[in-house]
């Protein structure tokens, strides 16, 4: 009975069978954090590209929007439509001798994970917790 004990038959496919799902789990939040980090990175662009077309003279604030919105999809940003800009022309930006007028671009995008969300859900029912969160981005640029 012992010597039947001491056997290691199969204790390789045991640990193999409780390592895999932790390993896969941190290589695939490596994934979705580096794709939330670049969209990130893509609505910061949009934003800025968004408050430079915004403080020329005679632009609407259509005009504004359509640029966001193109340099979205030009980042192969999904679902461009939920984009939300809002556009602030009220602003001021503080020069060396007072301040000046300006414009602040803001764009806000639901973001939710490929894999993570559906996971999450798989193991806390009935919570917030795989749902999607909207990442917001701002850019503030003085008028010409």
């Amino acid at each position: 009975m012992v010597r039947r004990l001491r056997r290691e038959r199969g204790a390789a496919l045991l640990e193999t069978a409780i390592t895999l799902p932790l390993v896969l789990l941190v290589s695939v939040s490596i994934f979705e954090f580096s794709h939330k980090y670049q969209v990130f990175q893509i609505m910061t662009n949009a934003a800025r590209e968004g408050a430079r077309i915004a403080v020329l003279p005679g632009t609407t604030d259509a005009d504004i929007t359509a640029r966001v919105k193109a340099y979205l999809t030009a980042g192969s940003v999904g679902n461009v439509n939920a984009a939300v800009v809002a556009i602030d022309h009220t602003k001021t930006v503080s020069t060396g001798t007072g301040t000046a007028p300006a414009t602040q671009v803001t764009v806000n995008y639901p973001f939710s994970f490929i894999v993570l969300n559906p996971v999450a859900r798989l193991v806390v029912r009935n919570s917030n917790l795989g749902a999607a969160f909207t990442m917001t981005t701002q850019a503030l640029m003085r008028n010409e």
